[in-house]
């Protein structure tokens, strides 16, 4: 007997319910129920699902769905908001386990089981469906022809004899009682309501600490936060992060719905705990936030003897929450959640203890302090366990921060990151958190293909990650602004932390580059609604109407900026390069004096921006040339030292079209075309290049000649190819 047999059972039931009503799902389903092969249960679990969908294309989207893969219209359905979000989840988990039998490769055996339920409620649905859709279709009784009436039969009627009606009357009860059980059967009528399916998003609220010890804080937060971890790991819910939820810190906060709505989840988790000697407390609780109704709730008291004891009630929380929501939990995410990263317990409380000084770090960039803690207790937890794995992967993280900058332009940029997370992943290859940090390495260095890789392998752990989204986001800058712009979208779901205004205006800025500005101006005000940071909206305007060519708008908004922030060096850097493209080359001058002032109050190895042409041309024009080549100069050493270490920006071949444009200006045009056509190379151009390309003054002495022409118009083309791709899928989206 096959393991999964009782879900065929299940499916057996609906099949003779379906018979003669749905003859194309009907076919699929009977080889599905008649077979014993794993593979072909897998295939025809998804031939099922075919249909449906290639139905459910046509009714609710109203167009043929061709060969359009099962993913994309399943997303569409979802944002048109067309089916359930729970039958949204089914399916999705259906059509990615179900490629196993459309292209056969090795799986377990469970991993039928999944597959089958989620084919069961997604089937169960539809028929309430197919049943409501033809009600809706009915024509109201009052529109219906009335008969002509012939002559009057009564008498023969009552002829009819009592035996024939006893039989019609049996027979339609039958039918009734048939049909009345199989609505109740399958959930159409009575026994459940007929309501939307709330969407399985979570949030975990910081635990309050009950001990009367301040220095145990740091332990309750570990416990909430690797429950969190573990309900990230289950890709039927939607967890979103730490950040988001630590401006709920404290005894007082706002209403459960009140905290659902901004954070845009539907379910709470809330906690206390408190450690006294080696006993830890904890209750913990689930809530459905709209209705604030407590679904779950449960009281844990453990003596800590080793570290399952940790783990073991971690583990138990989060399974839990995910029974109560009926979310599936795969084999694998439950060998994930019930993973004992340590079996030392002074090494599992120094590393929560250097986690909580990195937070610290992570919330306040300035807290220089916190970092260097946060490395000495991973130091002292890899003392006591040097196998820990995360603890290696925190030391990964710490090492990035702490010398981004100042190994930047060195061979050794970032060298022991790479070397602490393959140390890492040698102990345990399923930390996500390695793979993004490995991932946010490759993409430093410009090496695109490794660190796709290693988001990849981040999601495929955790697919709550919004950093391994984010991190994509960024990867694909300056290549494809769909995924972009699709990456930095899932990030902004699953972060709704002070990450999120941030966020926002990447979304923003990406829609503004592929040339949708009135969509990037409304991402940038709801980033303003956020933070109330109107230096920041009006700079980000200023740059928005710089790229779309408006100069004059971009310099009031600009001032507006300053007016407000006089410190902010990117505005400035803007102001000064707006009034270098309008000609008031004084102005330009006055704005580039305050940037460069600020930017000496920065560290030495953070003062490179890329930039300096831009300042050098303003002292040119205004007479200063000795200072004016050394602004040149200074740009191109750093251009030339970027493409020597390869670091992304030139593997985007950005240095290249500056060091064009130097060039350009010095009359040197051999060389100014040469690296122009290895910067026209790219396969996408934003808005930007093509405003620079048309405008930029840099090249005025070449501008002119059919050669620069011609590299200006395919540049433009390139860019217009993006915008038509963005632009279709807006539509397909619904979002134009």
């Amino acid at each position: 007997m096959q393991i999964w047999s009782v879900e065929i059972k299940e499916l057996e039931t609906l099949y003779t319910y379906i018979k003669g009503q749905f003859p194309e799902l009907e076919k699929e389903l009977e080889q599905l129920i008649r077979t014993e092969d794993a593979n072909v249960v897998m295939l025809y679990s998804r031939r099922c699902l075919e249909v449906i969908i290639t139905d459910l294309c046509e009714c609710e989207l109203g167009r043929p769905r061709k060969t359009e893969p099962l993913k994309g219209i399943i997303d569409k359905l979802n944002r048109e908001d067309k089916v359930p979000s729970h039958i949204i989840t089914s399916m999705h988990s259906l059509n990615s386990l179900s490629t196993y039998g459309a292209h056969p490769k090795e799986f377990d055996p469970e991993q039928v089981k999944p597959v089958l339920n989620n084919l069961t409620t997604i089937i169960k649905w539809y028929l309430k469906y197919k049943d409501a859709q033809t009600i809706s279709k009915a024509k109201p009784e009052e529109e219906t022809k009335h008969e002509i009436k012939g002559p009057d039969n009564s008498k023969e009627t009552i002829r009819i004899s009592k035996k024939r009606l006893i039989i019609m009357l049996s027979g339609s009860f039958l039918v009734c009682v048939i049909i009345i059980v199989a609505l109740f059967v399958f959930n159409i009528i009575g026994g459940g309501k007929q309501t939307k399916e709330l969407e399985k998003s979570i949030a975990v609220l910081p635990f309050i600490n009950d001990s009367p010890d301040e220095e145990n804080v740091y332990f309750i937060n570990g416990i909430m936060e690797e429950i969190l971890n573990n309900l990230q790991t289950i890709k039927d819910l939607r967890v979103i992060s730490r950040s988001s939820v630590e401006q709920y810190r404290g005894p007082t906060r706002p209403t459960s719905p009140t905290i659902a709505k901004t954070l845009g989840v539907n379910y709470i988790v809330e906690g206390s705990g408190q450690k006294y000697g080696n006993t830890f407390r904890l209750r913990v609780q689930l809530i459905e936030a709209v209705k604030d109704r407590h679904l779950w709730a449960e009281s844990y008291e453990q003596e800590i003897h080793e570290t399952k004891d940790i783990f073991g009630i971690q583990s138990q929380i989060a399974q839990a929450i995910a029974k109560e929501l009926k979310a599936i939990i795969t084999p694998e995410e439950k060998q994930l959640i019930d993973k004992t990263s340590t079996t030392n317990l002074t090494a599992y409380d120094f590393y929560q203890r250097g986690k909580e000084e990195y937070i610290k770090y992570w919330i306040d960039s300035d807290n220089r302090a916190a970092l260097e803690k946060a490395e000495d207790f991973y130091h002292q937890a890899l003392e006591y366990d040097p196998t820990f794995a995360q603890a290696y992967t925190g030391l990964a993280r710490v090492y990035y921060d702490k010398h981004y900058w100042e190994t930047y332009y060195t061979q050794k940029f970032l060298d022991s990151v790479p070397v602490l997370c393959d140390i890492a992943l040698s102990y345990d290859n399923q930390v996500a958190e390695a793979y993004i940090v490995r991932g946010n390495y490759y993409r430093a260095k410009g090496i695109s293909d490794k660190a796709a890789e290693e988001y990849d392998k981040a999601l495929k752990i955790n697919l709550n990650s919004w950093e391994a989204y984010y991190g994509m986001g960024n990867l694909y800058w300056n290549d494809d602004l769909l995924k972009t712009i699709d990456n930095y979208q899932k990030a902004a779901s699953l972060n709704r932390g002070s990450e999120l205004p941030s966020l926002l205006r990447s979304i923003g800025y990406a829609y503004d580059q592929a040339g949708f500005k009135e969509k990037a101006d409304n991402y940038c005000l709801e980033a303003l609604k956020l933070d109330g940071d109107s230096s920041i909206y009006f700079e980000y305007l200023c740059q928005s109407e710089f790229w779309s060519n408006n100069l004059n708008k971009s310099v009031k908004l600009g001032e507006k900026a300053f007016a407000m922030d006089s410190t902010n060096a990117y505005n400035l850097w803007y102001l000064g390069f707006s009034y270098s493209m309008c000609d008031q080359f004084e102005e330009s001058l006055k704005y580039f004096k305050k940037y460069i002032a600020i930017l000496e109050t920065f560290p030495e190895e953070n003062r490179e921006t890329g930039s300096e042409h831009r300042v050098g041309y303003a002292f040119w024009q205004n007479g200063y040339r000795k200072e004016a080549e050394y602004y040149f100069n200074k740009q191109m050493e750093h251009c030339h030292s970027l493409i020597k270490f390869g670091r992304s920006h030139s593997q985007l071949l950005l240095s290249y079209y500056d060091i064009a444009a130097i060039y350009a200006l010095r009359g040197e045009k051999d060389k100014a075309y040469e690296n122009l056509k290895i910067f026209n190379q790219r396969q996408m151009m934003p808005l930007w290049a093509v405003t620079l390309i048309k405008k930029d003054p840099l090249f005025n002495s070449i501008r002119d000649e059919p050669e620069f022409q011609q590299i200006a118009r395919e540049i433009e083309a390139k860019y217009q190819t993006e915008h038509e791709r963005v632009r279709k899928w807006l539509e397909e989206q619904g979002m134009l």
